[in-house]
């Protein structure tokens, strides 16, 4: 049967393809756009019929404002100056930071405006008052392919970047003082983008360049993973430091150069269920002469150490999750091969590692005598910044704006802080500490993932951590509800809002309460929006983490199910609007969802997982043996698979899918499009040609966002968008 959807790169929408992208520059803020403010230490709690909270961690509370003056419209019908266009804007990403041997801020920005394209900038200087600065000359891009997710796709030494280059694949060697210095390769050409590397550091020592490598020429499906030294002055093969593994990363060396950190893993385990971190000495040639496993070896501890770091001492520090199923942080104690932890706290320091590259804490090198180590840790749903006294084995806890941290570094006595907020957007702060590293005296943003959507404050809706009970008696789950907000419009005292619930990808992966202008488009149009965090995800430790081991798509499904259930219950929503999105795993939880449960009304599945079976036979090495822990025999693969039980779903679904995704390949959307199409339900099918794994072009975020809107409006909402949209063909419905 031939498929007839919608390929984006043909379609001929004026609305789409001549707006200006106005949203879509690149931000050069001075360093003092913020100054400090704190964080109350105990926020409000929101009140309402039943509504059960967390006491002390709601991340914030919606503004209170008269009503009087307002339009009354019904819910999904407001009028909202956060267009499609505004939210592409603000979807630049940060690719990972870094400072220089001057101290100075540099980075990898995502454009979407430029197609995605992604690039080092230099930032600001303070001292010489120069504002931000490409590095990367435009037809370079700075984004590795390792793993398919990528990360680390640079490192800085001194005044020199080498970068993984998108298009090639190969590593170049570029110096970032000069405005006029080129990239120069430092790998060999094998004739297409089919060796990539990622992770790296340099090796003063041995004139090289030590990081994790992943070849393709033999098996495109299977590649060969190693970790390898690459010389800084000839083109020629990477020599193979190790090997043998199925998957390398964080390669560390200590301060001298004579010994090597390193995790690995292997099949059917990911790297947050069960992983190793090694140690090795290196002769005086650079090989590995001998190695010593400090984590991960025991098979009585299920454990996942991560992030391995030397300190100026020559001591390794690193994050496990060995003693109270918490991601800690540990010291190896080489001369007994013991590992003990610096501080015990029920709250994640780490992240799952599903890019390379994370960096989620710093020694600091104190001059009062100290041992210290500034992290970030999350508890609760909200993430916070301390300084851990490794000595005492005591924590400060600094405040500062950001309820969500993902990465820091250490600067010239300060912190660079990659955080966020239900106000703040994605963002990078310059934090001053104190002489005792106990507060905070000075917090600037100095990047911006987008500067100029705070003049929509008005209009933003604050997210609210909810804890909803589950199926299972006594079991809760969480998730971040954000209510409709808008500063001109309110509805009727008798309707309730139309949901949209979000179930994230990964899945072991966490949605935070945090601003994001996507969500933020629907709430100020009307819509309640609900983003969960369902048992499998991460932020909570091990044991929930685990609640998805043999049972994702039960598990996931009927979590999401009962937190829309809940909001119905209390009054939060309209029971008979209720629609659910999802990308990637979060789209397989979105079609499990309406093809197993009669819960919601219909569906946006952004290359979500149709076929569980076709998924284990075609996606990338990574997460090839993922399933084997997430589902119980071979019968659950045709069980929970959505495409094998058509008959079964009853609503309208919309379905968006990139031509070039290789973690979900574009048969999975068309097969399901194809079965739907034919059994008579209304259903679209939206293509994009160029886009991988997620959609990084300003002109396919735009178009997805405004096209899941209309359909459900169409479909199931009951009222008219305010936006001009011209809607695309449903069939089974136009």
């Amino acid at each position: 049967m031939e498929v007839v959807a919608i390929t984006r790169t043909t379609l001929t929408l004026a609305h789409a393809t001549t707006r200006a992208l106005s949203g879509c520059r690149s931000f050069s803020p001075p360093l003092n756009t913020f100054n400090l403010f704190l964080i109350p230490s105990s926020p409000p709690t929101p009140s309402g019929p039943n509504h059960r909270c967390i006491r002390g961690r709601t991340l914030a509370t919606s503004m209170s404002s008269s009503s009087s003056d307002k339009l009354v419209a019904p819910y999904g019908s407001w009028k909202s100056p956060i267009t499609a266009d505004v939210v592409s804007g603000a979807s630049k990403r940060l690719g990972g930071f870094s400072v220089d041997g001057s101290g100075r801020f540099v980075y990898v920005e995502s454009r979407p405006s430029e197609s995605g394209r992604a690039v080092l900038v230099k930032g600001a200087d303070e001292k010489s008052g120069e504002a931000p600065e490409d590095v990367t000359p435009k037809e370079f891009g700075v984004r590795t392919v390792c793993q398919e997710y990528g990360g680390g796709a640079f490192c800085v030494s001194g005044h020199t970047v080498v970068f993984s280059n998108y298009k090639d694949q190969r590593l170049y060697r570029q110096l970032i003082s000069t405005k006029d210095s080129s990239p120069s390769p430092i790998t060999p050409d094998y004739g297409g983008p089919v060796v990539c590397y990622a992770d790296g550091v340099f090796d003063n020592r041995f004139r090289r360049y030590i990081t994790v490598m992943e070849d393709h020429r033999k098996d495109a499906l299977n590649p060969i993973t190693t970790i390898v030294g690459v010389d800084l002055d000839n083109i020629r093969d990477p020599t193979v430091l190790l090997e043998g593994n199925d998957f390398y990363a964080f390669p560390r060396l200590d301060p001298k150069g004579e010994r090597i950190a390193w995790m690995e893993w292997g099949h059917p385990n990911m790297p947050w269920d069960k992983s190793e971190l090694w140690v090795g000495y290196l002769s005086e040639n650079g090989e590995i002469s001998e190695r010593i496993c400090v984590a991960g070896h025991d098979p009585k501890i299920r454990e996942s150490p991560t992030e391995p770091k030397w300190s100026s001492k020559g001591e390794l520090f690193f994050i496990t999750d060995r003693d109270n199923g918490f991601w800690n942080i540990y010291r190896w104690i080489e001369s007994d091969n013991i590992v003990v932890p610096i501080f015990h706290l029920k709250a994640e320091f780490a992240r799952p590692l599903w890019v390379f590259g994370m960096n989620s804490y710093e020694i600091i090198e104190s001059n009062v005598q100290k041992d210290l180590v500034a992290c970030s840790y999350r508890q609760n749903g909200r993430s916070h910044l301390g300084v851990i006294d490794v000595h005492k084995s005591s924590l400060s806890v600094i405040d500062i704006p950001f309820t969500d941290i993902q990465d820091l570094i250490l600067g010239s006595n300060c912190l660079f802080i990659e955080g966020a907020s239900g106000e703040l957007p994605s963002s990078v702060a310059k934090v001053a500490l104190n002489e005792e590293y106990s507060k905070a005296v000075d917090f600037q943003i100095v990047w911006s993932s987008s500067p100029d959507c705070l003049k929509y404050k008005d209009d933003f809706s604050l997210p609210e951590l909810i804890e909803f009970p589950t199926k299972v008696s006594g079991q809760y789950a969480y998730a971040y509800y954000y209510p409709p907000t808008n500063h001109a419009y309110r509805a009727s005292e008798d309707e309730r809002p139309p949901l949209l619930l979000k179930s994230h990808g990964g899945p072991t992966s966490e949605t935070r309460g945090v601003l994001n202008m996507s969500i933020q488009f629907w709430t100020s149009r009307g819509w309640a929006f609900v983003d969960v965090n369902y048992g499998g995800s991460t932020g909570y430790g091990r044991e929930f983490r685990e609640r998805l081991f043999g049972r994702w798509g039960i598990v996931d499904v009927d979590d999401c199910c009962s937190c829309a259930e809940y909001l119905v219950k209390n009054g939060k929503v309209d029971g008979e609007r209720l629609c659910i999105t999802g990308g990637s795993a979060g789209g397989y939880t979105t079609l499990a969802s309406l093809a197993f449960r009669d819960t919601f009304k219909a569906g946006a599945s952004l290359y979500g997982v149709a076929d569980l079976n076709m998924l284990r036979a075609e996606t990338h090495k990574f997460e090839s043996r993922y399933l084997d822990n997430l589902l119980g025999n071979e019968q659950d693969y045709h069980d929970r698979s959505p495409i094998n039980f058509v008959d079964k779903f009853s609503c309208p679904i919309i379905l968006f899918q990139g031509l070039d995704d290789k973690v979900v390949p574009p048969d999975q959307a068309r097969t399901i499009y194809k079965a739907l199409k034919a059994k008579g339900l209304p259903v679209a099918l939206v293509e994009y040609e160029g886009e991988q794994h997620g959609f990084r072009k300003a002109e396919n975020i735009i178009f997805t966002l405004e096209q899941q809107m209309v359909f459900f409006a169409r479909l199931i909402g009951h009222f008219n968008v305010a936006d001009d949209i011209t809607p695309i063909k449903i069939d089974n419905f136009d």
